[in-house]
């Protein structure tokens, strides 16, 4: 079995090269997720006998500081918060200069896999989706946290309980998140935080943000989930984010 430092080679050219790669005390078994800043691994936790979701620093994320900073962030930000719709971190560490954080795996979709699978949702699904994210950004808020990127790859839609409670929704990553009232810190001047089709104005002209982004941000998901679409759609970026900025239709 090869070790962390072993498999850093292959990872950032191939998605399967770690892939039976053991990370501190978890073992690499399938891809599961890729952003821009970080992938997410389905591991096997060995002392525990455990699934888990094992999120990586990207190498070439991990050799710029602000990133190593945003990355060990996330784990603190989502621990600091004990709430049944946001998704639990065990733990969160560095191995052979592998950054990692290990949390619940969540067996299910995310919301943007279900809507490109089914496609708008009944009104009474929607309404309880969203009722649930916005319970989990109640508590995000209340710890001065603001997430910045709340959209459908950031809702994970597991089974429910029973036929009254037929989701259990998670809100996850908040690699992004930042204290509303440190304005500075984890972005670079300049540097824009957030998916086009669901941010807030503030984001995009740099004005401090707090907890009503994260709300406009909630409302255009809504939208999607009833609408089968994001509130703007543009051919342009530019005239994206001029929509998000001064538009006041929904076309």
């Amino acid at each position: 079995m090869g070790t962390a430092s072993d498999g850093l080679g292959v990872y950032a050219g191939r998605a399967a090269g770690l892939v039976g790669t053991q990370i501190a005390s978890y073992r690499v078994e399938r891809e599961i997720g890729r952003g821009g800043m970080a992938v997410v691994y389905c591991a096997r936790d060995l002392r525990l006998d455990r699934m888990v979701a094992l999120k990586l620093l990207a190498p070439e994320m991990a050799r710029n500081d602000i990133f190593r900073r945003r990355f060990t962030h996330e784990s603190r930000v989502a621990a600091a918060i004990d709430h049944p719709h946001i998704v639990p971190i065990f733990e969160a560490g560095e191995m052979d200069g592998v950054l990692y954080i290990a949390m619940r795996y969540v067996s299910g979709l995310d919301l943007r896999a279900l809507l490109d699978r089914d496609g708008p949702l009944p009104v009474v699904t929607a309404l309880r989706i969203a009722a649930q994210v916005a319970s989990a950004l109640d508590a995000a808020h209340e710890h001065d946290l603001v997430h910045r990127d709340v959209k459908p790859g950031n809702i994970l839609v597991a089974q429910g309980t029973d036929s009254d409670h037929p989701e259990h929704v998670y809100l996850t990553d908040f690699g992004l998140t930042k204290k509303s009232l440190s304005l500075t810190g984890f972005t670079t001047v300049g540097e824009f935080v957030g998916t086009l089709d669901y941010v807030a104005p503030e984001q995009i002209s740099g004005r401090p943000v707090d907890g009503r982004c994260d709300l406009y941000s909630l409302a255009c998901v809504v939208y999607e989930t009833l609408a089968g679409g994001p509130p703007f759609q543009r051919d342009e970026d530019i005239a994206l984010l001029w929509a998000h900025q001064y538009d006041s239709r929904l076309l």
